[in-house]
């Protein structure tokens, strides 16, 4: 569903992706792990065709997008959600509005489908009391602004879900609850899903497939037990947290 081949962009003078390469299939939900500023969102962003490569070649369901123009960029975004970091709700519109705003935006639907539409949606994110479609996003807790932004990404059906760090700033309690509902979504509506996370403890729960860029570059792709038995220090650094390359010390184990 997804390729990146020999994928480099770079910020001015600094190198962000190097020779990256990925093959995400249909339909599985493939983890993006790596510490802050390896690049993970930058991937992203080269997937939904707002930043562009500066050499390799992206494909989107064997098309090559690489160098689409923005109109044939929008065709193609039509079958793609977007969960952002921090929900990136309307705080202008209500929770129904949010959820309404694409289908108001790529479908010509009476009201009344769209309202049905939006009513499955809440009710797919567990949120569904009639009275929360009413609500300001500024009344919600941070664990609901996310079941939003799900229900939002999901309202058109797209084929392709992409998650920037969606368990980010929440508690572990609803860091689990979020992550049981990505794992939900994605048995629901069987799309391609993409989730760029440095929460362990969440990309062990959701992902079918991890890969471990570093620097850049993907050191490892595979399953969660095939980075887990990883014999790479790097990571194993990052999986376990250790402050060294050299791993814990007598003195840290407990």
């Amino acid at each position: 569903m997804i390729e990146l081949v020999h994928v480099y962009k770079s910020f001015g003078e600094r190198q962000i992706l190097k020779d990256v390469n990925l093959s995400i299939r249909e339909g599985e939900t493939m983890v993006i792990l790596g510490a802050s500023g390896s690049g993970k969102s930058t991937i992203l962003k080269l997937i939904i065709g707002l930043l562009k490569p500066d050499a390799g070649e992206i494909l989107i369901n064997g098309q090559n997008v690489t160098r689409l123009d923005e109109d044939a960029w929008n065709v193609i975004r039509r079958h793609m959600g977007m969960v952002f970091q921090y929900s990136a709700l309307f705080d202008s519109m209500t929770i129904r509005e949010n959820v309404a705003f694409g289908l108001r935006q790529h479908e010509r639907l009476p009201e009344e489908e769209i309202a049905a539409i939006v009513k499955k949606k809440l009710h797919m994110v567990g949120l569904e009391d009639a009275e929360i479609g009413d609500l300001m996003p500024a009344s919600l807790s941070g664990g609901m602004k996310k079941r939003v932004s799900l229900a939002r990404a999901t309202a058109l059906d797209p084929e392709i879900i992409l998650y920037d760090e969606p368990t980010a700033g929440l508690d572990p309690i609803r860091s689990t609850a979020i992550s049981h509902l990505i794992r939900h979504t994605q048995k629901e509506m069987h799309a391609t899903s993409v989730v760029v996370t440095h929460d362990m403890k969440s990309a062990r729960m959701i992902a079918d497939r991890m890969a471990f860029l570093h620097e850049g570059s993907f050191l490892a792709i595979g399953t969660p037990d095939v980075l887990y038995q990883s014999e790479d220090r790097r990571v194993q650094q990052f999986i376990h947290g250790w402050e060294t390359p050299e791993g814990p010390g007598e003195e840290e184990e407990w």
